[in-house]
């Protein structure tokens, strides 16, 4: 799943550590970044949100419900 335009990265971060499974943060670079670790959250808010390059990834998940749950976020905001 392609994201972009994420403008509330605090409450993104909330919704990925509702869902059950993996997800995973991968860059065209090929780099794989767990966003259920805290770690990675930050090392994705402060590079990936801060240089406005979100264009440049895509979310892996591992659950169907994972989907369901990030595609309302992604919708209502």
């Amino acid at each position: 799943m392609k994201i972009k335009n994420i403008t509330n990265p605090k409450r993104f971060f909330e919704v990925l550590n509702q869902c059950k499974g993996r997800v995973e943060l991968c860059t065209s670079e090929g780099d794989r970044l767990n966003l259920k670790s805290t770690l990675c959250q930050y090392i994705a808010l402060t590079q990936m949100f801060k240089e406005a390059r979100i264009d440049d990834v895509e979310l892996v998940l591992s659950e169907p419900d994972d989907i369901a749950l990030l595609l309302d976020f992604l919708v209502k905001g």
